[in-house]
């Protein structure tokens, strides 16, 4: 898998023409107030080249935001005589001359990154902290625009996107746009890293860096936060420079080989806190991770497959479940308006079958697949909806299903959609963001099946906005409480409205990739080349538009401000 696709916009004159200009800068400064709670930049240092602790205090010291203090924890104090001149003493000697807003805090041995970072939180005055690496820089609105999300949105929790930027400072490369908080993500990768500013409080009540996770100790810090936080907020701006250099994990992930294991303990701890049973395994990707969560008992799953026609698709659909691992489920067959006469024979052959759990019900009206759906519904006696398209198939392997079932059954989580590819193996579907193309649309569409894109997103389980109903997975008791499919929307956008509404009574909505199927994606439908097709399409354009205002405008929470609505592959926008 790759962690990051070709850019298909250049990246540093991006960066260059969207950082703060001094214009703007100036206008921070002059925004300051006696009010503005201080904000501790902590650095754990050990033996930092001096120049690099330089450019580090420079960046901070450049901050237009003026009440803070930057906290020095020096772990190599002990060995300041052989550094000389180079030493962090040394050079935090001239610095606290020159701005008493710099703090030297000699440990008096090295005890660790965990608990020199804990020693350094204990001596911050401040009531919000941030934690900066001893090599890496801040741009100069970083704590401006941190202090004013904290403000504006009430966030004692809050991190920003991040790049990483070249030993010598010359090129700022691969960016990581973030999406807004984002459980299942940070189960899959420590996505939240830098620049992470939470309020002292929160850190001290979390119980800050634990020892014991040497090497992962922030994600494990970060879930125990997020897990207190009253509020989270992200700021979708480039805010933090990651150096890479040969000893940095950022440069080089086999410097830190050990951290990946404290990584899958860290994710294993927030399993055991929130009470979830979950077996977490690394992926070949240093720092990703995958979370299989098993099932809980034998609960009926009700497969509801509305069909035209198409009985070859539909058998391949049906024989595919019936081949899963799962024993407990029934199938609905809404029959739709057929007019092949093999179709009615392949139905005679269903019937005579002695296939107890497969049932044939027919819906007599016009086409609307919303309508369809909720009529399939009526029918079904299970506690888990499965919704499959006639041309779905799961011929990768067997266990996609109970792998959907057992994220399914998570107290919190309304539906969970699978990862679909059409037949030349090209993905077809890895999940939907709001806004792309106009309304909603799938991500990732043809890229190579084994590829992982962006930050690994295809292949990685997160929390998403929406899944196509192509396959979806949905707990009985959220579909109730959505109300079902909005009929109002009989072919287009109804899994995207659908999720939204799962998603507003409080369910999360879970893109699952390890449950992989081929799609032959609307072959029964026909194409949108009538009069009536395109009146009934913006018709439904329409019904979005003014029932999804807010996240239409303000954007997608589980996608990021700086990517493209035109593309699908995480591109930046232009």
């Amino acid at each position: 898998m790759d962690r990051m696709e070709p850019e298909d916009v250049p990246y540093e004159p991006w960066f260059q023409g969207h950082r703060a200009g001094e214009a703007q800068l100036l206008k921070e400064k002059e925004q300051a107030a006696d009010t503005d709670p201080l904000l501790s930049v902590l650095v754990p240092a050990f033996h930092t080249p001096a120049r690099f602790l330089e450019e580090l205090i420079d960046s901070v010291e450049a901050q237009s935001y003026q009440n803070w203090e930057l906290v020095i924890a020096d772990a190599g104090a002990a060995d300041d005589e052989k550094d000389g001149e180079q030493s962090v003493r040394s050079v935090m000697a001239k610095r606290e001359k020159k701005d008493p807003r710099v703090r030297y805090v000699p440990l008096a041995d090295n005890f660790g990154i965990a608990e020199n970072t804990n020693r350094a939180i204990a001596a911050a005055r401040g009531t919000y902290i941030g934690f900066l690496d001893h090599d890496d820089l801040l741009e100069p609105d970083a704590l401006f625009e941190m202090m004013k999300a904290a403000r504006e949105r009430g966030a004692d929790m809050l991190y920003s996107d991040e790049d990483k930027i070249s030993a010598d400072g010359s090129k700022h490369f691969q960016p990581h746009f973030k999406p807004e908080f984002n459980l299942d993500l940070l189960r899959s990768n420590n996505y939240i890293t830098h620049f992470l500013v939470v309020k002292k409080a929160l850190a001290e009540e979390a119980g800050g860096f634990d020892p014991e996770l040497s090497g992962a100790q922030d994600h494990d810090f970060i879930f125990r936060c997020a897990e207190k936080a009253e509020g989270i907020a992200r700021v979708p701006r480039i805010l933090y420079h990651w150096r890479t250099h040969e000893a940095s994990t950022a440069d080089n992930p086999m410097s830190k080989t050990y951290a990946y294991e404290a990584g899958k303990k860290a994710v294993e701890g927030s399993l055991r806190r929130a009470g979830e049973k979950g077996t977490v395994e690394l992926l070949p990707d240093f720092g990703f991770y995958r979370v299989r969560y098993p099932v809980n008992g034998c609960p009926k799953v009700s497969v509801i497959i509305p069909n035209k026609d198409e009985h070859e698709a539909l058998d391949q659909c049906i024989r595919s479940v019936l081949d899963t691992n799962y024993p407990n489920l029934e199938i609905i067959i809404v029959e739709n308006n057929s007019t092949e006469r093999e179709t009615f024979e392949y139905y005679r052959k269903l019937s005579q079958s002695n296939e107890e759990n497969i049932r044939l019900v027919r819906w007599r009206k016009g086409f609307n697949y919303s309508a369809i759906n909720n009529y399939g519904v009526s029918f079904a006696r299970g506690d888990y909806f499965l919704f499959l398209n006639n041309d779905v198939r799961g011929t990768i392997s067997t266990d996609w299903l109970t792998e959907m079932l057992g994220v399914c059954q998570r107290p919190d989580v309304g539906a969970v959609g699978a990862k679909l590819y059409y037949p030349d193996n090209k993905v077809q579907s890895a999940g939907i963001v709001i806004g792309i193309g106009g309304i909603a649309g799938s991500m990732f569409v043809d890229l190579p099946r084994g590829r992982g894109g962006y930050m690994h997103k295809a292949s990685i389980m997160q929390d998403l906005s929406a899944v196509t109903a192509a396959c979806m997975l949905v707990k009985r008791e959220a579909f109730e409480k959505a109300g079902g499919f909005t009929e109002e929307l009989a072919v287009a956008f109804n899994d995207v409205d659908f999720c939204l509404k799962i998603g507003q009574c409080g369910y999360r909505i879970v893109y699952d990739p390890y449950a992989e199927l081929y799609h032959d994606e609307s072959r029964t439908r026909g194409a949108e080349d009538t009069k009536e097709k395109v009146r009934r399409f913006q018709s439904e354009i329409e019904y979005m538009r003014s029932h999804w205002t807010d996240i239409l405008i303000h954007g997608d929470p589980n996608y990021n401000p700086n990517l493209s609505l035109k593309k699908w592959n995480y591109s930046l926008k232009v």
